[in-house]
Formats: C-alpha cells, structure tokens, sequence
C-alpha cells in the first residue's frame, strides 16, 4: 500500500546525464544540463546508478563547475543488479526498496543512468516505483531527453510516437519486426523509434534499407548534443540513392513512419 508521504524522508531525484557518454568527445555540461539540475546533484551524497564508475565520472564533470558538497570518495554510490541493466527492470520482479534506505532517513537521494534521463529507455523504474510506494517524493529534473530530441528533429509524427527499445540482433528476426512496425507506423500514422547497441549501427542501417518500403521515412539521429550531432531524414529510397552512412560507434536513435 502506498504511504502517505513525509517531510522526514529523502526525495529522490531523476537526474539526467549529458548524452555523450561513450561518444569520442564530450560537450561542456552547461551546453545540455541546466545549472539548477547540476547544483542540485552537486549537493547529493546518496546515488542509485548502473555503473558506479561512469557516476564518478560524471560528478567529477559537475564538480568542475558546481563543486560537490562532499569529495568523490565520500560518496555513497549504489549500483542496479546487473540482471536489471539487461532485461530491464520496467516488469516487476525486482525489488528496489533497500536501495531507497537513505532516503528513509531522511536523505536525498539521486537516481542517474549513464545518458540521457533515468527510466527513460534506461533501467531505474523499478527505483521510482518503490519511491513511491514508501511515500517518498520523486521529482524529475530537466535535461536531455535523446528520444524526444529524435522526434522533434525527424520530421516525423510527434503527436502519435511509441518507443519501442531494441529490434533483434537476428537478421531474419530483425526483418520480422521492422515489417511490423512498419505497417503499424504506415497503417495508423503513429512513429516508431528504436535505438541499437553501440557498433550495431550499420548492420541495422543496412536492415531496415533491405526490408522497408521505398517510401517509408527513415530518420536517424546521431551524437545529440554534440558539436558533430546529425539528422538525417529521408524516404528510404532516397536513402538507398544516397549512400549515406552511420558512424557505427556513435549513440544513435532511429525512427520509422510516414
């Protein structure tokens, strides 16, 4: 049963990542992250994260400008189960209560994935869920969100969209559900996007060039945020004409419709 919140207990923050993470260079944080949002995370002790590695060196990135309210090595940094990082952790069965037991004495805690907003295409709803299931208060900060920065770039449909993770690795697999997701997006008008594994990219192009139809918008964007950020959408057969190609490398989300 929900519990009715309380002043003595933690608030949890949503705390977004710059979307750099992995890419060959990173974009000063004030270009994407809010100065509200990055002193608001310089002041949390308490973490709840993938990778406790990539955090440190994310705060060490906000210390430079907003410094930490204590050093790196005081933080407290707690990491999701490995098995939440890769079925997810949107379906229930993980219990996230302990990681919240700072925030139950009274502390803030911070909830991050490695880019872009926690539980947003990244694991952390199971976190929200038990946030606020022991009445604790959850506030999403502002920062970049790559989906929705896809969508208002592609052209696309932005009033019927649906996220839809990762197609299949398997190319016969794969085809199978690029058809289906394109005569949905064909069929009620409503974009598809998805995102691919890093150096994935390229087999994926070459997939959906191979099994879409001529006239089926593709949009791809790559490396948000960044300086070298691109955006291309086109017909596919336009596509084919061109030759353009993915930096296999690069974070990149895709988007299919009309």
């Amino acid at each position: 049963m929900t519990q009715t919140p309380s002043s003595a207990k933690g608030t949890l923050y949503l705390v977004p990542a710059p979307l750099d993470f992995g890419c060959a260079t990173q974009s000063p944080l004030d270009q994407s992250m809010p100065a509200h949002t990055l002193a608001i995370a310089a002041g949390l002790r308490h973490w709840i994260c993938e990778n406790a590695k990539s955090t440190r060196a994310y705060l060490k990135r906000v210390d430079a400008s907003h410094p930490l309210g204590v050093s790196l090595q005081e933080l407290q940094i707690q990491e999701l189960p490995r098995e939440v990082h890769k079925k997810g952790d949107h379906l229930g069965g993980f219990d996230a209560t302990p990681l919240l037991a700072a925030a139950l004495q009274g502390h803030d805690v911070g909830l991050v994935s490695e880019a872009g907003m926690p539980a947003v295409a990244d694991p952390g709803s199971s976190v929200v869920r038990a946030a606020h299931d022991l009445g604790l208060r959850v506030v999403p900060l502002v920062g970049p969100v790559s989906l929705l920065l896809a969508l208002a770039a592609s052209g696309l449909n932005g009033q019927n969209f649906a996220f839809v993770g990762y197609v299949p690795a398997d190319p016969a697999e794969r085809a199978k559900r690029l058809r289906e997701l394109e005569s949905l997006a064909l069929k009620t008008g409503q974009t598809q996007l998805f995102i691919e594994t890093p150096y994935r990219n390229t087999a994926l192009l070459q997939g959906l060039l191979q099994t879409l139809q001529h006239n089926t918008r593709l949009a791809t964007s790559s490396g948000l945020t960044l300086d070298t950020a691109s955006t291309h959408s086109n017909l596919v057969k336009q596509w084919k004409q061109s030759g353009w190609a993915l930096d296999n490398a690069t974070p990149t989300v895709f988007a299919i419709g009309r």
